[in-house]
């Protein structure tokens, strides 16, 4: 909700963002740099599409390799042995993150959209028969789309949707009256990536139960910023990526209630995830390495949980906050622009701003700014339908991580008016 508590500010106040972004190696570079030109500091923005890494996350994917680099799980040698515990203990630590009931609940995956993958193949595609619906929402990722498209339009089921209003809101009376006797799983965002609204993900998620539909909820844009505690939430499924939580690309997590992971199939079939292989049958592990069939990226979950113990130590209730005060400050000087139309005012957002300028287009926007050392992502985010419902063709989106500062967004400010006055 966007109203600063006392705690908040306190937090605010407190938070040395100019110590963390010390740990972030990348942050003092420069960007353009020619023969005649040192180039522009670089203001990162872009945190909603990937967050720069600490060099706290870099150092532990670097020691991984340098000591005790190997296979997992099935080697009894020192080294298999040392990694094989470092994969586990990784798993714990996503675990503890959203406070799962267990380890075993959560599965390793290359990131957020395999996680809703595996969720509809695995378990929805046995479930879904002719004349059936899955429910998401207007404001949903394509990866939150396209997976349950596909199921759908193989079974002969209907995807159904949620609308936004003006304000970038779900309307939640609407997704009441289309949860019904034949909706098999409704799937929706914790928080947009274009809008930055926060869903209510418990009213959500207790509509679904009060009709015993199962919920997956995309937390990809949430886990940055919000603290996650799925069990307070009630949902089924909670996926998300490392690499928007400041860890390494190609792996991210899938949250499965107990008892739910017991009715999966298993997604892909290869080495790790068996009990016994014969020609004619095989049999499976339990739990989550059911579905982490191959080598896995085990790399990446150390650099996994290394980030989310970094996120630990900063603490999420002072991200929240300084993260907060960058969203209040950088759309206030937003709306003094004339033509500025702001994609996304609901009262509860995360810290990401979309925004069109009278006719034009976000790209020659972004090209600007980007030439004067502002990092922003534009186009349509991968929610072309949301766009369509905006009537718009792509927005400028600005989206801030722990380490950003007032400082960045009065530079993006000053580099914005001045693209402004190159293409007006």
């Amino acid at each position: 909700m966007n109203v600063t508590t006392e705690n908040e500010i306190t937090a605010t106040a407190a938070f040395d963002v100019m110590r963390y972004r010390a740990d972030f190696p990348i942050l003092g570079r420069h960007v353009h740099i020619t023969s005649k030109s040192p180039g522009r500091q670089l203001v990162y923005l872009d945190n909603g599409a990937t967050t720069q890494k600490p060099q706290q996350v870099i150092d532990a994917i670097t020691h991984y390799y340098s000591h005790y680099n190997a296979n997992i799980h099935r080697g009894v040698h020192a080294l298999s042995q040392e990694a094989s515990a470092a994969y586990e203990a990784a798993r714990e630590t996503v675990a503890h993150f959203v406070n799962a009931a267990s380890a075993q609940e959560i599965i390793f995956t290359r990131g957020t959209t395999e996680s809703v993958n595996l969720v509809a193949h695995a378990w929805l595609r046995s479930r879904l028969n002719a004349g059936d619906e899955v429910l998401i929402t207007a404001m949903e990722h394509h990866s939150n789309i396209v997976p349950w498209q596909l199921v759908c339009e193989e079974k002969g089921a209907t995807l159904k949707v949620v609308p936004v209003n003006d304000n970038g809101e779900l309307d939640y009376e609407a997704a009441a009256a289309l949860l019904t006797s034949r909706t098999k799983l409704f799937a929706f965002t914790h928080v947009s990536n274009t809008l930055g609204t926060v869903n209510d993900v418990q009213r959500l998620t207790a509509m679904a139960h009060a009709q015993h539909i199962p919920v997956l909820v995309d937390g990809a844009q949430a886990a940055p910023h919000l603290r996650i505690n799925v069990q307070e939430l009630g949902c089924d499924f909670y996926c998300f990526s490392a690499h928007k939580t400041y860890g390494p690309t190609g792996i991210g997590m899938l949250y499965v209630r107990g008892e739910l992971m017991r009715e999966m199939q298993p997604y892909q079939g290869g080495g790790g995830i068996i009990s016994h292989v014969t020609f004619e049958k095989t049999t499976f592990v339990e739990g989550p390495l059911r579905f982490e069939a191959g080598t896995p990226n085990i790399e990446g979950a150390i650099g996994f949980a290394a980030a989310l113990d970094y996120m630990n130590a900063v603490g999420l209730p002072a991200i929240t906050a300084h993260e907060h005060d960058l969203l209040t400050y950088t759309t206030a000087q937003l709306e003094q622009i004339e033509g500025m139309r702001i994609i996304g005012t609901a009262p509860c957002k995360a810290g990401v701003i979309s925004f069109v300028v009278g006719n034009l287009h976000p790209y020659d926007v972004g090209t600007i700014l980007d030439q004067q050392g502002v990092a922003v992502r534009t186009g349509h985010h991968c929610t072309q339908p949301l766009m369509q419902r905006f009537g718009v063709p792509g927005t400028v989106r600005v989206s801030f991580g722990l380490y950003n500062t007032r400082s960045d967004a009065d530079q993006f400010i000053t580099a914005l008016h001045k693209a402004l006055k190159m293409l007006a």
